[in-house]
C-alpha cells in the first residue's frame, strides 16, 4: 500500500485486512468500494436528516416535496405518480401526504380529469419550505464534497453513473 493510502486508512480498511488475514484467496475490492458507498450513503444520509429538520420535515417527506417541486408549475402529480418516482407503497405515500398536508405543505384534490383519482400540489407553505430545505441539503452535499477538487468530482460522479446503470441493467447473477 502507498504512504498516501496508508495516511488515509478508515474503518474498511480494518475489514479488508481482517478478511484477508482469514481467507487471503477473496478478492475483496468490491468490498471496499461497495463498504465505503454504504457507510458514505449512511453518513450523508443523517447529515441530510439534520440539514432538514429546522424546516420540520425527515428526509422521505424532502423527498416528496422535491419531486412535486421539481415537476414544475403547477407543482402538481397523483399519488400514484409520486408513488412510482419514490419507489414507495401507496401505504407508505399515504402517511407521508397525510403529515405533509397536516403541516399545510400540500394539498390533495380530486383530479379533474379523473373523477376516481386524487392530485396532490404543494402549497406556497410547501414551496417555501423546500427552496429553503434544498438549498440547505446542497450546501451539505456540497461541503462533503469539497475534500475532492473539481476534476475528482466529475470523475466520481462518471464512475458512480456507469455502476449505477450497470446495476439496474444487469441481471442479478448469484453464484454459490
Amino acid at each position: 500500500m502507498d504512504e498516501g493510502r496508508q495516511q488515509r486508512r478508515d474503518p474498511v480498511d480494518a475489514i479488508i485486512d481482517q478478511w484477508a488475514a482469514v481467507r487471503p484467496d477473496l478478492d475483496s475490492r468490491a468490498m471496499e468500494v461497495f463498504g465505503r458507498i454504504y457507510r458514505l450513503s449512511r453518513t450523508m444520509g443523517d447529515r441530510m436528516e439534520k440539514a432538514y429538520q429546522p424546516y420540520g420535515i425527515s428526509r422521505g417527506e424532502f423527498d416528496v416535496l422535491a419531486t412535486l417541486r421539481r415537476a414544475g408549475e403547477p407543482y402538481t402529480l397523483s399519488p400514484r405518480q409520486l408513488s412510482a418516482t419514490l419507489m414507495l407503497t401507496t401505504g407508505g405515500m399515504t402517511g407521508r401526504l397525510d403529515k405533509l398536508e397536516g403541516a399545510g405543505l400540500l394539498r390533495r384534490s380530486p383530479d379533474p380529469h379523473d373523477r376516481r383519482g386524487l392530485q396532490v400540489t404543494l402549497t406556497e407553505k410547501g414551496l417555501d419550505v423546500i427552496d429553503r430545505a434544498v438549498g440547505a441539503g446542497l450546501a451539505v452535499q456540497t461541503e462533503a464534497l469539497s475534500l475532492l477538487d473539481d476534476e475528482q468530482v466529475g470523475q466520481l460522479a462518471d464512475l458512480l453513473r456507469v455502476l449505477l446503470a450497470g446495476t439496474l441493467e444487469a441481471p442479478h447473477r448469484a453464484e454459490v
